[in-house]
């Protein structure tokens, strides 16, 4: 296998009907597969958070795909970043067999190993919730499927924010308000 590294590109734009398809198409221009996605209104009032993540081995074409991403007229701030730049962090949800989880104590030391909390427990079902890493995530889920007490299980798209003081769209922001102000 080649040396892909998974960059996380996020995205600042206004909250308008067809952007999201705009952004997705330069991935599917550059055949680049999406791995994750997550969009949510940002802390700047007006203006949504777009968090995509991507494999590639080429630093020089996701770079291409950000600046594409940001000439888009809605689209007020795109960067990219890698692991180390961010504090990140995924949901899982895992929906599983109370009777095999009462038979197998196990389990029960297996969700408190990983930090995982129990939600809801019934006579058919327990649901339980860990907020963590891809790796995380993924490996409670196989761990609890040796049980076969898995019923359902998903994970969210990453979330993530960086690692400096302020976001940069911010400082890109106040940067646009100080010009127009000066005009």
């Amino acid at each position: 296998m080649d040396d892909k590294k998974l960059y996380t590109l996020l995205v600042y734009s206004e909250n308008i009907a067809g952007i999201l398809n705009q952004i997705t198409a330069v991935f599917t221009r550059r055949q680049v597969n999406i791995e994750s996605l997550n969009v949510s209104a940002s802390s700047i009032p007006g203006v949504h958070k777009y968090t995509i993540t991507a494999w590639h081995n080429d630093e020089q074409e996701i770079i291409k795909i950000t600046k594409q991403i940001e000439k888009k007229i809605d689209v007020v701030k795109a960067n990219y970043y890698t692991d180390e730049q961010l504090f990140i962090r995924e949901v899982g949800l895992y929906k599983l067999s109370t009777p095999i989880v009462l038979e197998n104590p196990e389990i029960s030391r297996l969700i408190r190993q990983a930090d995982a909390q129990i939600m809801e427990v019934n006579p058919t079902y327990c649901m339980v919730i860990l907020s963590s890493v891809t790796e995380d995530i993924t490996n409670l889920y196989f761990a609890l499927e040796k049980f076969d007490c898995v019923l359902q299980y998903t994970r969210s798209g990453r979330i993530a924010i960086t690692r400096s003081t302020v976001e940069q769209v911010s400082d890109f922001l106040d940067m646009q308000e100080k010009n127009r102000l000066k005009r």
